[in-house]
């Protein structure tokens, strides 16, 4: 099973974005993937007509498409676009997703927080430990918008995913643990762990932002669109950064 994972389109009119996140599209064509997960920021400075251009771009894939909000998003606007593509029992009207593939189980997290470009998954614990150990045991992956560990920018981990020490120390509990965490929101590629759990974060469709660990000088910066490639295969997970 091949998923591929895009974050951080900030698709706007007065940018170069959506022609970026096209030409990921059709890098993809060349691969295949079964499933494609969206983790957030599809539009930038509120422009919600991006979202019907986007969708328009999504109905001509071939496999199924899911879809996270990120900070940058507005859930009431994605909702009227995608309508049902979310579970009903999420805490707080939250956009999260389970889809079961019959050999691994997809769950996204809503992690956004209204007016906030920080991200919270501390309400959403008790959903999601439900999830993980309800039924027969499965092999996970589990996607949202915010990284859970801390990326070294220091502007950026300002605003991760408050709750992931308590989301930590849930999955130490679990018998059958997640086989990863895929994040976005940095503009960066990265890979870290979470509970002994292998955490990423997808490089953005957007124009990276530089790494910078808070010195004097910035480095500078002129990565390509980015995605990550997922391949579940025999049971193993393994995890690509690609440069498009």
């Amino acid at each position: 099973m091949i998923i591929a994972q895009l974050s951080d389109i900030h698709a706007s009119p007065n940018n170069a974005n959506l022609a970026r996140f096209e030409h990921a599209l059709a890098w993809l064509e060349t691969v295949g993937p079964d499933i494609l997960v969206l983790t957030g920021d599809l539009i930038d400075d509120g422009w919600h007509e991006g979202y019907s251009t986007i969708a328009h771009l999504l109905n001509r894939l071939t496999y199924p498409v899911l879809i996270l909000p990120g900070n940058a998003d507005d859930r009431e606007v994605m909702k009227r676009t995608w309508n049902g593509m979310w579970v009903s029992d999420a805490p707080a009207g939250a956009l999260n997703i389970i889809m079961n593939t019959g050999e691994l189980r997809l769950i996204g997290i809503d992690t956004t927080l209204a007016g906030n470009a920080a991200g919270s998954l501390r309400h959403q614990l008790d959903w999601l430990e439900n999830v993980l150990t309800t039924g027969n045991a499965t092999d996970s992956v589990i996607f949202m918008h915010h990284h859970v560990f801390a990326s070294g920018i220091p502007t950026m981990d300002e605003i991760m995913c408050d709750g992931s020490a308590e989301l930590a120390d849930m999955l130490t509990r679990l018998l059958h643990k997640p086989l990863a965490i895929a994040t976005g929101h940095v503009h960066r590629p990265m890979a870290g762990s979470l509970a002994g759990i292998p955490a990423y974060i997808c490089g953005s469709v957007c124009p990276a932002n530089p790494l910078w660990f808070g010195g004097d000088k910035v480095p500078p910066v002129n990565d390509p669109a980015m995605l990550m490639i997922h391949r579940f295969h025999h049971g193993v997970l393994v995890s690509h950064t690609v440069s498009v």
